[in-house]
């Protein structure tokens, strides 16, 4: 890092120059991304081949459908003339557009599609392709021509993806998104500096962000992978967190050095080299969380995965060159432009008088922080992994009226998850539409005799559950239909999809929480030179995920929170997508702060050999710091929870909720206690070990935990950074 830190400062001109070319094209590109990202994921399962072929021939018939709720005026059947003639007119509407189809009783004659007494019927309308939605103009002109041949009838529009958007709503743009991450990330640096420096993570952001969405677009052409548009919200907010987090640490190092009475160019060249160590170790952790994804085979893990892979690598390297460069041609005059009162750089009371507390009475706070993890990994432990029930989504959208108004006509939930089945040539529609109707899981089988449903040699005909397809209660909806269906017809549709996708993720995440943990384990080990430090870490780690989970449990699935603040009531069920993205997430990021935190302790254990007085200096010295931080970030992925989709919110909450709960409980109370308990045990690395993890033997710390050779760090740029084949441990 010296050397790197060195070569920042002597080029500065020319990396300054690169920069600025950077975010000029990053902000040129950026409007350009979402239109590069693709819907859908591709997993590897019967459901993904069947929606692939039925795609091919019929267009979005695999999608959700939008379900027109008719209600019929009173003295009036669907069997009434001037019924029949608007449902014929309203599947002339759909037949207008290219690649809509609609089921409909005119088209079907199906009683599955009348309601109670004849008095309400369904139309199911599926958009041109699998991933967008029926264009709004397509329902309306529908439903107008079904009101003007019926007059007195009402038409409501509800389905899945109404219900998962609050029932049409917009939602917050990626701009959006940013500029109130941003806002909040200032509020909070405004705070923590009180001067103009405050500005400074912020441009480090902007770059870095910027920087993210030039790399998105670039994957775009260089992967067969599909890239899904809510990758882009996660890298705009986590991008922006985690590059305030690497700039808030460097220029609080440069402020230490600063008032330790360093000229400018010397803070900037030591807070480079000794907090630059803990900023690419933690880019280098938060990576592998995230790119660990990339091992689960469902594409839209992978898309983010492979996203995930240079969301910290260029937070850390903008943090680690722009920061550096602002710092010293402007650092002192920013620091001069005073907000507030200044604050000391160093142990700040507060966090003094906590650490000291903890180092008094270790015990207690362990207990106080376990119990608070065991409680919600408790809660984390009874997390249903399924898709939400639509009863539960936007109680108070016109989705949802519509939703009511169909249960109350003896409609099941299930309609709206239908199931087409794709027979080949030789099979009979008729027969098999029959055969699948007496399943009792089967709500009704619709046969369309048009054109629009038949291909060549193929036909579809679309399965109405009684159960919602995807959650809890589906019950054996879909293996009765594989059952029950000719052997070589297809079974398809998006929520049959998303079972075996979470059936494969489900059987995965052993696998990815077992490779990560190995991994994280050996790269902290040697840069903690510790084997005992690594497994709590990754021990505390793990419970830090599980009691995210017990949060999402208590907000969503069980509904406490969900519906004060987004209008949802207890989904019952958390989408098997969010716990997969909060592991790569949480597992990687929050192991910032524990790198933070052990960094300082680090330091101070090595300078003096006190384990307890290494503890209160490390825990006052980045208190205030890893708080702020946890902050900052926590306000930014809670800024996601506005985008337009209940899936990114959950994960927005949950990530909000983890990086809370990790600096707080597990940062704060748990990680220093346990330093304190274990003691001088805390470095024991023995000569097997280091040389297992390559690491050199003059860097390996006796089992005492010091070597006997004068390791102290004066301040002065000749510390043991300098001194040949030694490899020092992290620093913050």
């Amino acid at each position: 890092m010296q050397r790197f830190a060195a070569f920042v400062m002597r080029h500065r001109i020319w990396v300054a120059v690169a920069w600025v070319a950077v975010t000029v094209v990053g902000a040129l590109i950026a409007p350009h991304t979402a239109g590069r990202l693709k819907s859908g994921t591709t997993i590897s399962a019967a459901s993904y081949t069947a929606n692939q072929a039925l795609r091919k021939d019929y267009g979005g018939v695999a999608a959700r459908p939008s379900v027109l709720v008719v209600g019929l005026p009173r003295g009036t059947t669907v069997d009434s003339p001037r019924v029949k003639a608007g449902l014929v007119a309203a599947d002339k509407v759909a037949a207008s557009v290219p690649q809509v189809r609609d089921l409909s009783y005119a088209n079907t004659g199906d009683r599955s599609l009348v309601g109670a007494g004849g008095t309400s019927t369904l139309v199911m309308v599926y958009p041109p392709q699998m991933g967008d939605p029926v264009p709004q103009q397509v329902t309306d002109a529908m439903g107008s021509a079904i009101t003007h041949a019926v007059p007195g009838a009402s038409v409501q529009v509800t389905g899945v993806e109404q219900l998962s958007s609050g029932g049409g709503a917009s939602g917050g743009s990626v701009l959006s998104e940013i500029l109130v991450g941003i806002g909040l990330a200032l509020v909070v640096l405004a705070w923590v500096f009180g001067s103009a420096l405050a500005v400074l993570p912020l441009v480090s952001a902007i770059i870095s962000v910027l920087t993210m969405q030039l790399a998105i677009w670039c994957l775009t052409y260089v992967t067969s992978i599909a890239i899904n548009p809510s990758v882009q919200f996660i890298v705009a907010l986590l991008g922006l967190g985690l590059s305030v987090d690497y700039a808030l640490l460097l220029v609080n190092r440069w402020r230490e050095e600063r008032d330790a009475g360093a000229d400018n160019q010397t803070a900037v060249i030591r807070s480079l080299r000794r907090a630059g160590h803990s900023v690419a170790f933690s880019a280098l952790i938060a990576s592998l969380g995230l790119f660990a994804l990339m091992v689960v085979p469902v594409s839209f893990l992978q898309g983010v995965g492979m996203a995930g892979l240079f969301i910290p690598s260029i937070a850390a390297l903008v943090a680690l060159t722009v920061v550096p460069l602002l710092l010293s041609s402007a650092g002192p005059r920013m620091d001069r432009i005073r907000l507030r009162e200044r604050r000391t750089t160093g142990s700040g009371t507060m966090w003094t008088n906590t650490a000291r507390a903890i180092v008094r009475r270790p015990r207690l706070a362990a207990a106080a922080g376990a119990a608070v993890l065991g409680a919600l990994c408790a809660f984390g432990l009874t997390i249903n992994m399924n898709q939400p029930a639509v009863t539960s989504l936007s109680l108070a959208s016109p989705a949802q009226q519509a939703l009511v108004a169909l249960r109350h006509d003896g409609f099941p939930a299930g309609v709206l998850t239908s199931v087409p089945v794709r027979l080949p040539a030789g099979a009979d529609p008729a027969a098999t539409a029959a055969t699948l109707r007496n399943l009792p899981s089967m709500h009704g089988v619709l046969l369309a005799d048009t054109p629009a449903w038949r291909h060549g040699d193929s036909s579809v005909i679309m399965g109405l559950p009684k159960a919602q397809v995807g959650t809890s209660h589906a019950g054996s909806v879909v293996s009765d239909l594989r059952a029950a269906a000719p052997h070589d017809a297809l079974i398809g549709g998006e929520d049959v999809q998303n079972t075996d996708m979470t059936h494969i993720m489900i059987q995965w995440l052993p696998m990815l929480l077992g490779v990560v943990a190995l991994v994280t384990f050996v790269l902290l080990a040697r840069g903690m030179r510790s084997l005992l430090l690594p497994a709590k870490a990754v021990a505390l780690n793990v419970l830090s995920v599980g009691a995210a989970y017990g949060a999402l449990v208590l907000v969503w699935q069980r509904g406490y929170g969900s519906d004060a603040l987004w209008g949802i009531s207890a989904t019952g069920s958390i989408s098997p997508l969010v716990p997969m993205l909060l592991f790569g997430f949480l597992f990687g990021v929050s192991m910032d702060y524990e790198v933070f935190i052990l960094a300082r302790v680090r330091e101070a254990f090595d300078r003096t050999g006190d384990n307890d007085g290494a503890v209160v200096e490390g825990v006052s010295r980045t208190g205030r710091l890893v708080t702020s931080a946890a902050l900052i970030l926590f306000l930014a992925l809670l800024s996601l929870s506005s985008a337009p989709d209940v899936t990114v919110q959950m994960t927005a909450t949950g990530m909000a909720a983890g990086v809370l709960i990790d600096a707080v409980v597990v940062r704060t109370l748990l990680t220093p206690a346990l330093v304190v308990l274990f003691g001088r045990a805390n470095w024991y690395l023995p000569a097997w070990a280091a040389k297992a993890l390559w690491i050199k033997p003059e860097a390996a710390v006796d089992h005492a935990g010091l070597d006997d050779r004068d390791d102290r760090d004066d301040g002065h740029d000749d510390d043991r950074l300098g001194r040949a084949g030694a490899e020092p441990p992290l620093r913050a």
